[in-house]
């Protein structure tokens, strides 16, 4: 039989979040509006720029789904219909949805416009996934705590789209269902607004010895007990291939525009591969050196292969790592000169080896010899936030290719 190939679903924060992820091989994209999902604080789309995210992709042949997974109270529903039908009027391929009463609400006021059920929803099982679809949804995001065996019941019992996370931050909460940043912050994780509370240092108190901290770890530290490794299914890619899901996922829409292209290459080029060749496919090192190099902890494969691990969370600190650093993007490239115009995302200097990062093309490294402001006066530095500069390349480069450079853990 042969296998469909599955949609590579990528994040997108923004607009240019958005030019990226579909650049580097998204298939499909997910974004939030500014009122009635998860993330507040995430550099959500104006109406406008929904409704031309819409026809960006739409130009592409690519997908675009909006979060509508709030848990919202009586008093913010009252907008709901209208945003709904202003999202089905714009071409939405299709919103997210946790809440019962909200995808009620969407059957009414927006019919044709499809809906997916959210991983908030925390469908773990056939039954729910199959009620889902009899009321209408056209897809289901399983939960995160689902294990590949699970998976592969659920799609040979049910019809229904099935979509998975795999790639991106874990949450120690039931499938984000988080209730510490609200106690700890009044800041509501379910309503959009996580303090990311579990990413925080924690010691033990005793009730009679208040003011006492008692360190969960023998080192005096403290510990983050909370703190989940990030998810990376890429060295099992084949058996996620394989389960029979519609869509990948991956998790980020609060994270670089590095984040977004070197995650989506990655994950693209590994899905190509082994639509290439099924049956000799492995996972190329490359990629998963490429998942490196963006700003991430350590990897998990969560509860995939039925974990979570002993080692899933990480006790000594909530720091970051990556192996690259992200220092220009390409606005324009000039063949009959050969010099690519690049906006500084990070300070980088004349005689720095810098690695070319395209979003079809093959990259390479060349040093950096010399290059000019956009007057054409030769500098040694671009240390200026977003400073637009003019560097001659030894190959043709592409738009929207990115420069970085290596960084060394600490």
């Amino acid at each position: 039989m042969k296998r469909k190939k599955p949609e590579l679903l990528a994040p997108a924060g923004n607009m240019e979040k958005l030019e990226m992820a579909l650049r580097y091989g998204a298939d499909a994209v997910y974004l939030g509006g500014e009122a009635y999902g998860l993330r507040a604080q995430g550099g959500n789309f104006t109406r406008e720029e929904l409704a031309e995210a819409a026809r960006l992709a739409h130009a592409r042949g690519k997908k675009i789904y909006v979060t509508v997974n709030v848990y919202p109270h009586n008093e913010e529903l009252a907008d709901l219909p209208e945003y709904l039908r202003f999202l089905q009027q714009a071409g939405v391929d299709a919103i997210l949805v946790s809440d019962l009463g909200v995808f009620s609400i969407a059957r009414e006021t927006a019919s044709e416009l499809p809906v997916h059920i959210s991983t908030q929803a925390n469908t773990v099982n056939c039954a729910a996934a199959e009620a889902w679809a009899r009321l209408g949804a056209e897809r289901v995001v399983l939960a995160r705590e689902v294990p590949l065996a699970d998976i592969e019941e659920i799609r040979r019992r049910c019809g229904v789209e099935l979509e998975i996370f795999v790639h991106g931050a874990m949450c120690v909460s039931y499938s984000g269902r988080c209730l510490m940043s609200n106690y700890f912050t009044g800041r509501d994780a379910n309503r959009g607004n996580c303090a990311h509370a579990c990413r925080w240092k924690y010691a033990l108190m005793e009730e009679t010895r208040p003011g006492q901290y008692f360190p969960v770890e023998e080192d005096g530290r403290g510990t983050y007990i909370f703190n989940s490794k990030d998810l990376c299914l890429m060295p099992y890619l084949a058996e996620v291939i394989e389960s029979g899901v519609d869509s990948l996922k991956i998790e980020g829409r609060m994270k670089s525009v590095h984040y977004v292209a070197s995650v989506t290459k990655a994950y693209r080029m590994a899905i190509d591969a082994y639509f290439n060749a099924p049956k000799d496919f492995s996972v190329d090192p490359a990629w998963m050196e490429e998942l490196d190099k963006v700003s991430h902890r350590a990897y998990t494969d969560g509860f995939f292969h039925g974990g979570p691990p002993n080692d899933a969370q990480i006790y000594g600190s909530s720091s970051y790592t990556q192996t690259s650093e992200f220092v220009g993007l390409v606005l324009d490239y000039d063949e009959s000169t050969g010099i690519a115009l690049v906006e500084q995302r990070n300070h980088f200097r004349v005689g720095e080896e810098l690695e070319i990062f395209q979003p079809k093309g093959a990259g390479w490294r060349q040093w950096l010899s010399e290059m000019t402001d956009e007057a054409g006066v030769r500098i040694a530095a671009a240390p200026h936030p977003q400073q637009r500069v003019r560097i001659r390349m030894e190959r043709p480069i592409e738009k929207y290719a990115i420069l970085r450079r290596d960084t060394k853990e600490e």
